[in-house]
């Protein structure tokens, strides 16, 4: 992994597209913009565009492809969004029925895909300010929850807020508050510090996707808005079809993450 750290993301999404790299991206291309995906066809793209703008914590849009087109021309012109993750998940009716390495057979000409905002951006000064990231530690992918957080409906898009979670101390916590707040575009800062049930989750150790990590003693779950949330939505709202990164897999952009900073 860490020759990955510093690996530019057009030689990383070569990798991946050639199947060298099929597991969560966590850590890799340090300083560059990873995004989670959802695709959908065009009768379904304005109102999941109007969800994104209605839920900014949990999809937070860096891109959106024309109708047609596989290549989020924004922020990776080189790409093709078809090849160019680890993992793809499929969803049918709201029904997760398949996880795939490239989604080529299931493009369609009329299908748009949105880019949205992933935690992992917002790792790396997370890291240089020395504060832990147990997933990274442990080699493992971040847990992810759904919640009793409602989002707010937009056509036929509705459904639970995922989040993401990271143990630290009451002193980190506070730290990655302020430094988290500084990426809107990416989530910003947590939406819940502490105790699980209070957000409907009822055991930490078994996280609706991801892995479980270790929780250490004096340290507290920190919670952040997921881009994980399309996906508890599709399974809610049931759109035809709905492809979607694998979680933890995610994709790897040419955007700098200082460009989602703000002072």
């Amino acid at each position: 992994m860490s020759n990955y750290e510093i690996t530019a993301p057009s030689d990383l999404r070569k990798l991946i597209s050639a199947g060298h790299i099929t597991g969560p991206t966590a850590g890799m291309a340090k300083g560059y913009t990873q995004a989670n995906l959802a695709i959908l066809k065009k009768e379904y793209a304005f109102d999941f565009l109007l969800f994104c703008q209605r839920n900014p914590k949990s999809c937070p849009l860096i891109d959106v492809t024309e109708v047609g087109s596989y290549i989020p021309s924004l922020i990776a012109k080189d790409a093709d969004i078809r090849t160019d993750i680890p993992k793809y998940r499929i969803y049918k009716d709201g029904v997760f029925t398949d996880e795939v390495t490239d989604i080529i057979e299931y493009w369609e000409e009329d299908m748009v895909a949105f880019l949205i905002g992933c935690s992992f951006t917002f790792e790396t000064p997370l890291l240089e300010a020395g504060i832990p990231i147990r997933h990274i530690e442990e080699n493992c992918n971040v847990p992810m929850y759904k919640t009793n957080i409602t989002c707010e409906k937009a056509g036929i898009f509705e459904g639970p807020t995922v989040v993401s979670m990271r143990p630290m101390s009451h002193e980190d916590a506070i730290r990655a508050i302020q430094i988290t707040s500084r990426f809107p575009g990416v989530h910003g800062a947590p939406i819940h510090i502490g105790e699980p049930s209070q957000i409907g989750i009822k055991d930490i150790a078994k996280p609706d996707f991801g892995e479980s990590v270790t929780i250490k003693e004096g340290e507290i779950p920190v919670f952040w808005a997921c881009g994980v949330t399309p996906q508890a939505v599709a399974m809610q709202s049931k759109p035809s079809i709905m492809i979607t990164h694998a979680p933890g897999c995610m994709f790897i952009s040419d955007l700098k993450d200082e460009k989602l900073s703000v002072l």
